[in-house]
């Protein structure tokens, strides 16, 4: 009869080598560096904060959470008063149209703020008899 020694051995090699398991990993991805990040909610009729300053070139992470139901987030890539032939002020991290929201879940959005200037943001999901008024704003300065 062959001993299992030499096979318990093969297999706790590696782990006596190397210190033991690996170690778990959050499932979060680190935030890079330079990122400002804010934390929006959309519940009915409104986003909370409903007006939003950032530093002109910086990077920004709007992190989105549905309270009550599910919500749109759309901003407008070009500050308010500007030629729509223009340049972007936001330069989004990927496709931007409506991002929508689910109820009790986030989202993020993540752009550079280029161009000073005032960025309006709306709901673009149905949520109900005041869904137009549901708006913000989102002020780059200088």
């Amino acid at each position: 009869m062959k001993s299992l020694l030499p096979i318990s051995l093969l297999i706790a090699a590696p782990l006596i080598l190397s210190g033991g398991p690996a170690p778990k990993t959050s499932n979060r991805l680190p935030v890079p560096e330079g990122v400002q990040t804010i934390d929006l909610t959309a519940k009915k009729y409104e986003f909370a904060p409903s007006t939003i300053r950032v530093k002109q070139g910086t990077r920004v992470q709007l992190k989105i959470r549905a309270i009550d139901h599910a919500h749109g987030f759309k901003i407008s890539e070009l500050p308010d008063g500007v030629d729509t032939k223009g340049n972007p002020g936001l330069v989004f991290a990927s496709t931007q149209g409506c991002t929508k929201i689910e109820e009790g879940k986030s989202e993020t959005v993540e752009f550079v703020a280029q161009t000073s200037g005032r960025y309006a943001f709306r709901c673009c999901v149905h949520c109900g008899w005041h869904h137009r008024g549901m708006k913000g704003e989102l002020i780059v300065e200088p």
